[in-house]
């Protein structure tokens, strides 16, 4: 499993349960066209994390970078209903970061096992 994450801030006078649901919208359509094997958003609780990382944290599960790049070739071809979600969600945001990770070991790990 590869998951994308991203770290973000609220653009001012943004309301936390709005930003939720169009959250909510843009990624459940996401899933729902079998784009991403599913999401979670949560929020820093009690102030604890880097300096620089965001208030808010979307990890975004894929099988593989082909998935993520059907998912990235949703948003980037601006048609609709797809670019109505994402922008709505998107232009709530302001500091955005974003990573890639990956389970470890994975499959591609195990097959260049080293031997000690």
């Amino acid at each position: 499993m590869n998951i994308y994450h991203i770290w973000c801030d609220l653009k001012p006078g943004v309301s936390d349960m709005g930003f939720a649901e169009k959250a909510n919208a843009w990624l459940g359509h996401l899933k729902q066209e079998g784009l991403i094997e599913g999401w979670q958003l949560t929020r820093r609780k009690l102030g604890l994390a880097p300096a620089g990382l965001g208030e808010f944290h979307v990890a975004i599960s894929v099988t593989d970078m082909a998935q993520l790049d059907r998912a990235f070739e949703r948003a980037a071809a601006r048609a609709e209903p797809a670019e109505g979600f994402h922008h709505a969600m998107n232009a709530l945001v302001a500091n955005a970061s974003f990573a890639l990770y990956r389970d470890f070991p994975d499959g591609v790990r195990r097959r260049g096992e080293e031997k000690f």
